[in-house]
This record gives C-alpha cells, structure tokens and sequence, in this order.
C-alpha cells in the first residue's frame, strides 16, 4: 500500500502566532510525491506555515490516510490508476467536516476541469504552477476562497460559447439572487477573494462573507469553485 504517514506531533504542539495548515499530497508518482513534500514542508505565508503530514498513491486511500492524520486541505492529482482524483474529491467533499481540495494535475481538459469543480474541489492548479503560488494557494483555500490558474479561468470562459442549454439551466438558478448577492457571485467568477470583493462593492469583508454564505444556500452549492461555475456556465462574465 503506498500510503506514507508522517508524526504530526510537531504540528499539534508548534508554538507561535502563526496558523499551521496540514497538507495530504495525493499522487500516483512516488517522486512527485516526494518532490512536493520536499518543496512544501515547512514552507508558508506571513501568517501561514505548511506541514506536510500524510501521503497517499491513489484515491482510494484517502480515507484512511486522512483518518490516521486529519489534514485542512488535501493537494489531489487527477489521474490514478484505482480511483482518479476527481471520484476521490467527490467521495471526500460528501462527508462532514471533510477537508478542501485542492487539485494539482498537468491535465486540463474542460471535461476534468468541470468534473473536478463539481465534484466539490475548491482549488485546480498546474504543475508548472510556482511553488509559492501553490503555498499562497492552499492558504487561500483553506480561508474559503477559490483558487484557479489562469490557463482554467480560461477554459471556464471558452466553454460557455455556444452552450445554450447549459447557460439557460445555469441562469435559472442565478437568478434566485438579489441583485447585490448577483454582484458578489460575479466577483467570485473573476476569481476575487472576499478582500478583494469588499473593496470592488464598497463592503465590509464581514458583509462580503455573509453574502457569500447566502450565496452558497440559494444556489445550492457547497463552495466558492461551484458558484464560479456556475456564473460562468451562465456566461455572466462573457456577455
């Protein structure tokens, strides 16, 4: 089994003002594995430390992985030979109190692009994405934001050309908003964090996240990714 677990002791006990995020790294290749723990471990923000405390080689040893060590955020490749990163993220975002997802894959077809957002992942990065960019990422995930590399806010965009049933079905549901909840679901569509949206709306950051939870029950979607989705399956940001 190609399960590693590492002692989180140090993790639990650290002192210090800063915020430890614990990281399960997901991934059929052993030296990716171990590339991203090397580069990972112990690397962080201002206010934002990672620890690395658990791998797993394919999706379905996830769960036991993340029950010998609870992690906030799981960093998932997409494809494994047992059972892919997206089936993996879906299983995982179903039980409580689960983790975030963050998916980290040199693939990126519109059709694992969607798949990964609807089954529930809040981030989708690219290999070549810049090791601190990764860092800032899972932070930023781990604060309920989304998090997108530009190549992917592409392809959301491109795929909603031409696709007048997806977009009437996706507009429907949009438009249970109020019009300030709509303004707010635009700016997690261009990929805005809460700071960001208060500022672009003139708002508090408390009131950005009150109207992101309504968000959230109105559409019927468990994160900020989802509702991104659907704002651009709406082609709200294309016209």
């Amino acid at each position: 089994m190609a399960t590693v677990t590492r002692n989180t002791d140090a993790v639990t006990q650290e002192p210090g003002p800063e915020r430890t995020l614990r990281v399960l790294i997901v991934d059929d290749d052993a030296l990716v594995r171990a590339g991203l723990t090397m580069m990972l471990d112990g690397a962080g923000t201002d206010a934002t430390t990672i620890r690395v405390v658990g791998e797993a080689g394919d999706g379905d040893e996830v769960p036991d992985a993340l029950a010998a060590h609870p992690s906030d955020v799981v960093l998932m490749d997409l494809r494994m030979p047992r059972v892919d990163g997206i089936a993996a993220t879906e299983r995982l975002r179903a039980t409580p109190g689960a983790p975030e997802v963050v998916v980290l894959t040199t693939f990126h077809t519109d059709a694992e692009i969607v798949g990964a957002l609807r089954a529930g992942a809040s981030g989708y990065l690219l290999k070549d994405t810049p090791p601190q960019e990764i860092v800032a990422a899972l932070a930023r995930v781990a604060d309920g934001d989304a998090v997108l590399s530009p190549e992917v806010t592409r392809h959301l965009i491109s795929r909603t050309v031409g696709e007048v049933g997806p977009r009437e079905a996706a507009r429907r549901r949009l438009d249970r908003l109020s019009e300030r909840e709509a303004e707010v679901a635009r700016e997690i569509g261009r990929g805005a964090t809460n700071a960001e949206i208060a500022v672009a709306l003139f708002l508090s950051v408390a009131t950005v996240k009150a109207y992101v939870s309504t968000v959230l029950t109105k559409l019927e979607v468990g994160n900020r990714t989802q509702i991104a989705l659907l704002v651009h399956d709406g082609g709200w940001l294309s016209g």
